[in-house]
């Protein structure tokens, strides 16, 4: 068994928002997805993004609101979870003005043919 801690990886911040990707623990590279913690600053708002990759979070601490390719912003709460699909253009927005947001998400990229 290995255990990961947030918060004991490498942090990459990425406008303003603090990211710790898995890849910078050991033994990462043979799982057959990639994951990462990000944190959203009290009252914070992520940056915008969009990728290929399939990407399941799961709100770890904390209350968001997600808001994808420009629509209404979606409350998750803390214990919910939240499936972006490829191509999906996102925003999470941190709803409490007193604490980050804590946020684990798991990607990769879709096979042809499963839907």
């Amino acid at each position: 068994m290995r255990t990961y801690q947030l918060g004991r990886g490498p942090n990459r911040p990425v406008g303003g928002v603090d990211v710790f990707r898995w890849d910078g623990y050991d033994g990462v590279g043979a799982l057959p997805f990639r994951a990462m913690w990000y944190q959203v600053p009290a009252g914070g708002v992520s940056p915008e993004d969009q990728h290929p990759e399939l990407e399941l979070s799961i709100v770890v601490r904390g209350d968001a609101a997600v808001e994808v390719d420009g629509g209404e912003p979606v409350d998750v709460r803390t214990g919910d979870a939240f499936l972006l699909e490829s191509g999906e253009r996102h925003v999470v927005h941190n709803r409490r003005p007193d604490e980050p947001l804590v946020v684990f998400s798991a990607y990769w990229y879709a096979q042809a043919g499963n839907d």
